[in-house]
């Protein structure tokens, strides 16, 4: 006979609604560190898009992402003549603010050259820009379908194309059209504008300005002998992609990601004292049984047996139901949710020593029962 079950059974209702409870519980704890997981991998999206070892930027600064920076965009000639560079590509980043369907749209254009590295690295709809002007390939979770026109600046761009996961550290989705469209974009004045600098003597200044330039290397060579060739030119700068990627996790979303994980962790350990609280409970309610069970000669390891073996059904049907919740509902929530196999399995193996240890708590409250307590009223 199986008295945890039969007790289980006897107390049904409650015990799922405890288990509900804390599978609730279980949930936010594993939607915050998806939410974590999601922020880095956001963080470094846009940066792996273009599968490339080396940046170029504006000398003394950091990057498109975390610094401005504004080159010629006839550096990429440059650039792409270094040895051990097979191809180069000048890129803009911008975040522009545009209405469709009566609502605001926050939308992180990048503007590529076609035939150079810098553009979607995959299509799931659609297909890739085939013109110079007005075509625009966007992230699905703009809201954006095939055949939409939307307008950015002065022109209207109609959707090619659609790719998938690819928004900016801030969340906004990407929309990638041509170099040329996203130069008039960025740095081009209105009319009214332009006269005025005109007037001022500094309207002929060339709009062949990029934020930076992307190069691919050979398989073998090493980026940061090219980047250190890059620097001899003073007025450029050369961030190769491990560097990049740690600037953008260490600077750009280093306290929302800090300050997630502060808060998982404080959840984490809620989470603990709670299960603890609930196994506690439950044994201290069953005080009187436990007594009745050894006034009739049953052992201690069949009290301990018991007692262990709610702590870790529930500790399993809680885990459960948090994560079922969570992977069924992680793809409604506004910022992209990370679930690895490896950060589930952490959890779980948590969740199991938090029972266990708390199951040490009631085991000992139980041990320490008199018998005698059984006959009174």
């Amino acid at each position: 006979m199986n008295l945890a079950y039969r007790d289980i059974r006897h107390g049904l209702g409650r015990f799922l609604l405890t288990c509900a409870g804390l599978g609730l519980l279980l949930g936010v704890v594993l939607a915050m560190i998806g939410i974590y997981r999601g922020l880095v991998v956001d963080a470094l999206t846009i940066a792996r898009a273009p599968a490339v070892d080396l940046w170029v930027v504006e000398a003394n600064t950091r990057g498109p992402f975390a610094e401005a920076s504004r080159i010629p965009g006839d550096i990429r000639e440059a650039v792409a003549r270094i040895a051990d560079v097979t191809a180069a590509g000048s890129i803009t980043y911008q975040t522009v603010e545009t209405e469709h369907g009566g609502d605001k749209l926050r939308l992180y254009v990048i503007g590529y050259e076609l035939t150079r590295p810098g553009g979607p690295p995959q299509i799931a709809e659609g297909r890739q820009i085939a013109r110079n002007h007005y075509e625009m390939v966007a992230d699905k979770s703009s809201g954006l379908t095939l055949g939409d026109r939307i307008r950015l600046g002065r022109h209207v761009f109609t959707v090619v194309g659609l790719t998938r996961d690819q928004v900016n550290s801030g969340g906004d989705p990407a929309v990638y059209i041509t170099l040329p469209d996203a130069q008039k974009l960025q740095f081009d004045l209105a009319p009214p504008a332009a006269r005025v600098q005109l007037a001022r003597g500094t309207g002929g200044s060339s709009r062949d300005t990029v934020n930076a330039v992307v190069a691919r290397l050979h398989a073998n060579a090493s980026p940061d002998a090219v980047a250190e060739t890059v620097h001899r030119w003073k007025h450029l700068s050369a961030i190769t992609q491990e560097a990049q990627e740690l600037i953008l996790t260490r600077s750009l979303v280093d306290r929302a990601r800090r300050q997630i994980g502060l808060f998982t962790s404080l959840l984490l350990v809620v989470s603990a004292v709670i299960i603890a609280l609930i196994v506690y409970t439950m044994t201290m309610e069953k005080l009187k049984q436990i007594a009745t069970l050894k006034l009739i000669g049953a052992p201690d390891r069949t009290i301990i047996g018991m007692i262990v073996q709610q702590a870790l059904a529930l500790g399993f049907i809680g885990f459960t139901i948090g994560a079922t919740l969570i992977f069924n509902i992680k793809d409604y929530f506004p910022r992209r949710v990370v679930l690895e196999p490896d950060n589930v399995m952490v959890l779980g193996l948590i969740v199991f020593a938090v029972c266990l240890l708390s199951s040490g708590l009631g085991v000992r409250a139980a041990l320490r029962v008199d018998p005698a307590t059984a006959l009174g009223g």
